[in-house]
């Protein structure tokens, strides 16, 4: 067949669309680059680049719809079966990506970035298939042959996905984790208590027994959004060789009277034939919700009621512990029922902190290691991301390798990801900015007591509205307090700004 001759005035449009993609004017862009395949319908590289620029503005059907033209134009194009691959990822279809991956390196062996695609998914829940875990399921907007390439697996593996009949959890995935506390920057205070707590009483349970030291524990896991909770879960599963269920309360709660306390029971009964397991709640403060008085019925009354069958299962692993770890995770603890925090239940808790000036830099390494870069200035960018969470960080990243890419396909010549591609994002405000700056602002009225000033019979009264802490959660949760207060105050917000300012368009 004859190589395609594109149609100059369609060029102009896709190298007018590539320049204004390299300044992020990524609406712009896509004007152009529809201009381009609107002149000219069989121009590849217009749809591959209109797909990317979909992909970064989040309108995935456009973007696969994009890819499939390319992939009928372009049959053996790696770069488009490695962007379908990621957008599945996007979509939490783990097992369509991997599939995708795995044409993308069919067509390029020697394709670096989708080998690197296919180890990390290798690193996430539910993708190790070799022990007996779980897997994810594949999503509605997949592909016909993604599905056959699900029906395809063993029957033990297909056995061990989630089904949920009518409100009610029948069964939930359980998996084994190959993460490691060395995948895990920072934190080192916290992992040594996991080591010593968890992972110990799951490899070594003869000791805990000889000193009379019950194998099973409810711990809290709290912080901000973003530092890595679900991750340390897995890196404490992969340390310990343990099977995890993870239950998510979108699953656990059902609007029908009932289902949501027999769904806790089914994953606790789940737990105790595959022991030793872990039981991670994620947001569990959504679902152990203080109970209150007040009119009977209606929610309230049903989550009352959640909060109950919650406290008989914790209660079941404290009488015969053995094996059983619940773990949960909050970034709100405050707003848990009391009754779930005293002893044998989440009694212990651990906080985990935004990484600090020194683990931002091994952060930056870390999601840097895996992409051919040139020198990058990592204490430059540590300071360039005060005040950044782990998420925000591995985000910067993630949209800085996108530079090198696109250039790479436009111009059929690799380069590295440079330390402008880093800075062009930091300076993007629609891409780039921490997280927790809002959600600082946004928890300090629920933990700090402030002073209001309101008229009373035409006179001026200062009245004290307290937080919504009590004495004692003022004690348990004393260092995420001092980080809130830190965090909020006025001088320090300023000083986080100009930190930032001066390292992105200074030094």
């Amino acid at each position: 067949m004859a190589e395609h001759q594109v149609d100059p005035e369609a060029k102009d449009h896709w190298k007018k669309g590539n320049e204004l993609f390299e300044e992020s004017r990524f609406e712009d862009a896509l004007k152009e680059y529809t201009a381009a395949v609107q002149i000219d319908k069989e121009y590849g590289d217009a749809y591959f680049n209109r797909a990317l620029t979909e992909r970064i503005l989040h309108d995935y059907d456009g973007a696969r719809r994009d890819l499939e033209s390319v992939i009928e134009l372009q049959p053996t194009s790696s770069d488009a079966l490695l962007l379908i691959g990621d957008i599945a990822e996007t979509n939490n279809d783990l097992l369509g990506a991997r599939f995708w991956y795995e044409k993308s390196l069919a067509a390029n062996p020697d394709y670096t970035e989708a080998k690197n695609r296919i180890e990390h998914l290798d690193t996430l829940m539910h993708a190790e298939k070799e022990k007996g875990g779980g897997r994810p399921a594949v999503s509605g907007k997949s592909s016909a042959k993604q599905v056959e390439a699900q029906q395809a697996k063993p029957k033990e593996q297909e056995e061990q996905k989630e089904v949920i009949e009518e409100g009610q959890i029948k069964k939930l995935p359980f998996y084994k984790s190959t993460m490691k506390f060395d995948r895990v920057v920072g934190l080192e205070k916290v992992k040594r208590y996991l080591m010593e707590n968890v992972v110990l009483a799951i490899q070594r349970p003869e000791l805990f027994k000889k000193y009379g030291k019950k194998m099973g524990i409810g711990l809290l896991l709290y912080g901000p959004p973003g530092v890595g909770k679900t991750h340390i879960v897995n890196a404490i599963a992969g340390e310990a060789g343990a099977n995890v269920i993870i239950a998510r309360i979108n699953q656990i709660v059902d609007m029908y009277t009932g289902n949501t306390e027999k769904n806790l029971h089914q994953i606790f009964e789940q737990a105790r034939k595959n022991t030793p397991c872990l039981i991670m709640f994620d947001e569990v403060d959504a679902l152990g919700v203080k109970r209150s008085g007040g009119g009977e019925g209606g929610e309230s009354s049903a989550m009352r009621l959640a909060v109950n069958q919650f406290l008989v299962e914790m209660n079941g692993v404290e009488a015969n512990p053995e094996g059983i770890f619940v773990i949960g995770t909050t970034n709100q603890p405050w707003d848990m029922d009391p009754a779930l925090k005293r002893s044998g239940r989440f009694g212990d808790s651990q906080y985990l902190s935004p990484p600090g000036f020194r683990d931002r830099k091994k952060l930056f390494e870390l999601y840097t290691r895996n992409s051919p870069r040139g020198r990058l200035r990592y204490g430059r960018l540590a300071r360039a991301t005060a005040g950044y969470s782990p998420a925000d960080i591995e985000r910067i990243c993630d949209k800085a390798k996108m530079k090198p890419l696109l250039h790479e396909y436009s111009r059929s010549a690799s380069r590295k990801l440079t330390m402008g591609d880093m800075l062009s994002v930091l300076k993007d405000k629609d891409y780039s900015g921490s997280s927790l700056d809002e959600w600082y602002l946004m928890v300090k009225k629920d933990v700090i007591s402030k002073t209001e000033t309101q008229i009373v019979d035409g006179k001026k009264q200062e009245i004290v509205k307290e937080g919504k802490l009590d004495a004692q959660e003022k004690i348990l949760y004393k260092t995420m307090i001092r980080d809130i207060k830190h965090n909020t105050n006025n001088i320090r917000i300023e000083f986080k700004k100009f930190t930032r300012w001066f390292a992105i368009h200074v030094f």
